[in-house]
């Protein structure tokens, strides 16, 4: 048989331990009164619709102070004047310039060679010296014409003047009976034809004056026409020397040395230095709150300037509206083109307003209620938004100073109205 291990087993006495039944009975004490403080927060989980860790959502308190609404963007400097230069007249270009150049206003930046246009200009100076001509010869015909019709008339007169003294002599001589009644009746006759003749002589001089001087008339509009034409064809040509319009800076060619280019070609384009915008591209969101003449703050270089909004584009590109501010003054001389700066348009300042954080949560209820943190669980709670800045929304009723409040990540919860937060 095998052995056990019996006959080596002892009855060892167990005393009672005092100390351990205390802990025992403290441990349950403590257990009861942590399950009777927990009690309500665990019957509100429970009754949660559903949870959500705090690692997925973001906070913000609900604070009373100034309210600005602005809004801030990059900015890239442009010039508010920046033509563009356009070929006159269709020919071969002769460019004076380099991209970069510092022109002055009135110089001459490009040549257009147009045998064409100055053709037709010496032709049509040559059809106005010869309209002077015949504006010029017309007057002396004219003058020579008047002279003989006076000539006429003058002599008429002195006609009529001589039979009027005859057939005064003759009557006269008749009533002596000196001369028969047939030299006084001859007399008359010669009379009355030499008035016939003044009177006829009179009327030709006013009428073929008339006539002379319309014709002369005709001639001068004429010989004016044709110098019109001449002196907007002279514009033409020297039109053919393009010109700067303004002060500045030869921005970009559009074409190669001496390319021969159609009428109305682009050419080159300049820029005025001395006036200088800022050109910065706004959300659409914020568009319809922009309005021109609005103040700014535009900064850079270490330096910051004011400038009010001065232009807003009517077309919305990629969600994006641009706008332009001007400087109010002076404008820098330090800026170049298409340098990068900070804009800041202020579009409303108001005192002791409730404004939150901006979040998500405003675009996702439509500003119609918002999720109050409170001891672990979020409440569906119905609210009513203002105003809106880059950073902040205006809170008009639904919430009070010093609320939590899930300002985004409050997708996950759907239509839940409580939500347990979990760490």
């Amino acid at each position: 048989m095998i052995r056990d291990t019996s006959a080596q087993d002892r009855l060892v006495e167990v005393r009672p331990a005092r100390h351990r039944k205390l802990l025992l009975i403290g441990g349950a004490a403590a257990t009861v009164a942590v399950l009777a403080f927990a009690a309500p927060k665990i019957a509100t989980m429970f009754s949660a619709d559903s949870s959500v860790s705090a690692s997925r959502l973001s906070f913000g308190t609900v604070t009373r102070g100034t309210f600005v609404r602005d809004i801030a963007a990059e900015g890239k400097v442009v010039a508010a004047v920046s033509p563009t230069l356009y070929a006159p007249y269709g020919g071969a270009v002769v460019l004076k310039v380099h991209a970069g150049d510092v022109v002055k206003k009135g110089q001459v930046l490009a040549l257009v060679s147009s045998p064409e246009l100055t053709n037709k200009l010496a032709q049509e100076k040559s059809n106005a010296d010869a309209m002077q001509v015949e504006y010029l010869r017309a007057q002396v015909d004219a003058k020579k014409k008047r002279n003989e019709l006076q000539k006429t008339y003058d002599n008429a007169v002195v006609d009529q003047t001589a039979a009027e003294r005859d057939l005064k002599r003759y009557q006269s001589a008749f009533d002596k009976g000196a001369v028969p009644v047939a030299d006084v009746d001859k007399a008359k006759s010669v009379l009355d034809k030499a008035s016939i003749t003044e009177k006829h002589a009179q009327s030709d001089l006013a009428m073929d004056n008339d006539s002379l001087t319309f014709d002369v008339e005709s001639k001068k509009l004429a010989h004016d026409r044709q110098v019109l034409m001449v002196q907007d064809l002279e514009r033409q040509v020297d039109d053919l020397n393009v010109k700067s319009p303004v002060d500045g800076q030869v921005g970009q060619l559009f074409i190669a040395e001496r390319a021969t280019v159609a009428k109305d070609a682009q050419l080159l384009s300049v820029i005025d230095l001395s006036a200088l915008e800022v050109e910065m591209k706004v959300p659409e969101s914020f568009a319809r709150d922009l309005a021109i003449g609005m103040p700014g703050e535009i900064s850079g270089n270490g330096k910051q300037w004011n400038g009010k909004v001065s232009a807003i584009s009517p077309e919305v590109v990629s969600g994006e509206v641009a706008a332009r501010l001007r400087f109010d003054g002076a404008t820098p001389q330090q800026l170049r083109q298409s340098q990068r700066l900070s804009v800041r348009v202020l579009l409303d300042r108001r005192d002791n307003v409730l404004t939150v954080q901006r979040g998500s949560f405003v675009d996702e209820s439509a500003g119609r209620y918002a999720y109050v943190v409170n001891d672990g669980m979020a409440d569906r709670r119905d609210i009513r938004v203002g105003a809106s800045s880059i950073d902040k929304v205006e809170i008009l009723a639904g919430l009070k100073e010093g609320d939590k409040v899930v300002i985004s990540g409050a997708d996950a919860f759907g239509d839940a109205k409580h939500i347990a937060i979990s760490r």
